[in-house]
């Protein structure tokens, strides 16, 4: 039997944790009634027996502390809300703890932006996570040894897992339940929780926000202009020539702070304005297109899809 511990840590979503107990118990059940044994031990563990959630509005009692439990065999990491500075701040008690438990031999998973408690255990230099998009740029800054794909919904390294924003944790626990139990179960699990079990990217859910939380002045009034002046046809040696910088130094900077290059900087923030369009209005794909910027059809509709997962007719009919 897989023992499973769920943390309960400082700031966490109580509806994660939860659903994320619900789930395990669901499984239990199903595998009982297939004549078939309990796969999963499930504990829920706090730093303390009671931890108290949303600023003491709800309490969660401990099945055991940190303390008391000496070793398992995967452990889960809820999403937060707040600053994630100051969960980082707050959690970092739980930090030794994951680490030793991993070094026992334990497999970790952190949920959507469990990821920034995971990250802080170094655990996760030179490999790949994701977490929620709406995080990445904080992520990106904060975790520069850490190879952030903000476009996947799940990883999967070394006994280390993440997922993508929000909902996407689902997709996570049943993969997780696939790897310890069955494909049988995992599809029992998807249908019975309503999960899509094909989905491999959150790129269609991601609004592009280039990235600010640098202290590059060039290179923020660089992105200033882009920002205004997208639809224009600018050259990297202009900009340079704006903030009073040579090319080769313009685009190194560039690139370090917004972790982009001016091209891929100007094709997302075309492709978000072309994002918008055709969640508002009625304009034909070639409207939306020279609209935000582009003038070749071919061009236009293959950096869409790349972008968003989807050609611009999909998209508009999934968010219009």
């Amino acid at each position: 039997m897989k023992r499973v511990v769920i943390l309960i840590t400082h700031q966490a979503i109580i509806a994660a944790i939860g659903n994320t107990r619900y789930l395990f118990d669901k499984v239990n059940s199903f595998l009982g009634q297939s004549g078939k044994d309990a796969k999963f031990d499930v504990k829920l563990v706090g730093i303390e027996k009671e931890m108290k959630l949303n600023d003491g509005i709800f309490t969660i009692q401990a099945d055991m502390t940190t303390d008391e439990l000496k070793e398992t065999d995967l452990v889960i990491i809820p999403p937060m809300s707040g600053d994630m500075a100051n969960d980082i701040h707050l959690n970092k008690d739980y930090v030794p703890w994951i680490i030793k438990q991993y070094q026992q031999g334990a497999e970790v998973a952190s949920l959507c932006v469990g990821s920034f408690i995971l990250a802080d255990t170094g655990l996760l230099n030179g490999q790949q996570c994701s977490t929620h998009w709406q995080t990445a740029n904080e992520f990106r800054q904060r975790f520069p040894e850490i190879e952030l794909v903000d476009e996947k919904i799940i990883t999967d390294h070394n006994g280390l897992y993440t997922s993508g924003g929000s909902n996407s944790y689902w997709n996570l626990l049943i993969y997780l339940i696939e790897k310890y139990a069955d494909r049988e179960t995992s599809i029992w699990a998807s249908k019975y929780f309503e999960v899509e079990r094909n989905r491999d990217s959150q790129s269609l859910f991601i609004i592009f926000e280039g990235s600010k939380m640098h202290h590059d002045e060039a290179v923020l009034t660089a992105q200033q202009y882009l920002e205004s002046s997208f639809t224009e046809k600018i050259s990297v040696d202009q900009l340079a020539e704006m903030v009073h910088l040579g090319r080769r130094t313009f685009q190194r900077r560039f690139q370090k702070a917004t972790h982009l290059t001016v091209k891929e900087y100007i094709q997302k923030l075309r492709i978000e304005a072309a994002k918008k369009l055709l969640e508002e209005n009625n304009l034909t794909v070639n409207e939306v297109m020279y609209e935000s910027g582009y003038n070749d059809t071919k061009a236009f509709r293959y950096t869409f899809k790349k972008v968003s997962g989807l050609s611009p007719l999909a998209y508009r009919k999934k968010f219009k």
